[in-house]
């Protein structure tokens, strides 16, 4: 009998041997050591760092005013008669469109604006009320055919440059469509920010004959001008 209470004792020893070492195994299978937490939670702020970092300013978007803006086409005259070496001053009075920049940045940048051919009249002073008419008269009818073509268009492609504080120095070029025609330009534009307002400044030029833009031929010769057509602008644009 004391022999088997012995054995019985040595066998129970074994059995509760085994099961501490089983539960031991499983405590360290679900436990990490401090260091392997570590690096899972390094890992996520690391991951969170570059998604912050990667995330720049958004871009802003404004929306064109004609009623605060100047948009002029200046046309060397070559007229008869006392017309002859008056400048046309053309201006542009109804387009719609939109700027969007990114602040501090150049990329990413954009220009869309669409102007009414009818809405261009002349301004000059050097001419009288009468003569205007008639100028106006010969842009709609011979010169831009609004009712065939009744809208001026340019979408940027590509805007380069750099900027300084509120300041961008750019070149946007674009598709311009004039006349039935779509040719290829780029401006030269000074861009500065205050506030909500955006303000734009520049000048380019472009040949009518590429947009095959007739001269008129008409008895008064009031609208004959020369080929290069040089447009200035100072545009206002409000944050949407």
């Amino acid at each position: 009998m004391r022999v088997l209470k012995l054995c019985l004792v040595g066998l129970a020893t074994i059995i509760i041997t085994v099961l501490s070492v089983s539960e031991l195994g499983n405590a360290s299978r679900w436990t990490k050591t401090p260091e392997q937490s570590a690096g899972v939670v390094s890992g996520i702020k690391t991951s969170h760092r570059i998604v912050s970092s990667s995330a720049g300013a958004a871009t802003q978007r404004y929306r064109l005013d004609a009623s605060q803006s100047k948009f002029i086409a200046h046309a060397l005259a070559g007229g008869l008669l006392w017309f002859k070496g008056h400048d046309h001053l053309v201006a542009v009075r109804e387009f719609t469109g939109e700027a969007q920049l990114t602040p501090g940045s150049v990329i990413p940048s954009s220009l869309q604006i669409t102007a009414k051919a009818d809405s261009m009249v002349e301004t000059s002073s050097v001419f009288t009320e009468p003569q205007k008419q008639i100028i106006d008269k010969e842009l709609r009818e011979i010169v831009l055919e609004p009712s065939k073509y009744p809208d001026i268009i340019f979408r940027s492609t590509n805007v380069t440059g750099k900027s300084t504080g509120n300041q961008y120095d750019l070149s946007i070029t674009g598709d311009l469509s004039l006349h039935g025609v779509t040719r290829q330009i780029t401006i030269p534009t000074k861009v500065t920010v205050t506030g909500n307002d955006l303000r734009a400044i520049g000048e380019f030029s472009i040949d009518r004959g590429d947009f095959k833009v007739k001269a008129t031929s008409a008895v008064h010769g009031l609208v004959r001008i020369r080929d290069k057509v040089k447009f200035t602008f100072d545009i206002v644009g409000h944050q949407i």
